[in-house]
């Protein structure tokens, strides 16, 4: 099977800087995409970026120029750095990436983490 963790949320001061982790761990043969998504309780879990295997990444647009996602393909792992953080973001962070296992190479799942909590507030 296959694991997500995050980590690196936290309380942070509005204007401050928080960085993200997820490192994928099991019976990995490649990840395609992974993202980051966000969703505050009682609400939609809302896409934040995400990037390809290649390194092409996509933002929402309210975070575009703050937020900077990044992944190393080595180590299965994607990071979302996020800058000139506000109220607003506060949220819980989930990792994705869609993955082909050893076991089922020509097929793909998304898995998820369990959420990482970032919250901003002075």
């Amino acid at each position: 099977q296959v694991q997500l963790v995050e980590s690196g949320g936290g309380l942070v001061q509005p204007g401050g800087s928080l960085r993200l982790s997820c490192a994928a761990s099991g019976s990995i043969f490649s990840i395609n995409s992974m993202g980051w998504y966000r969703q505050v309780l009682g609400k939609q879990r809302d896409l934040v970026a995400t990037i390809t295997s290649g390194g092409s990444a996509n933002y929402a647009d309210s975070v575009k120029g703050r937020f900077t996602i990044s992944r190393d393909n080595a180590k299965n792992t994607v990071y979302l750095q996020m800058n000139s953080l506000k109220p607003e973001d506060t949220a819980v962070y989930f990792c994705n990436g869609d993955v082909r296992t050893r076991a089922y190479i020509y097929s793909s799942y998304v898995y998820w983490g369990q959420g990482t909590q970032v919250t901003v507030s002075s």
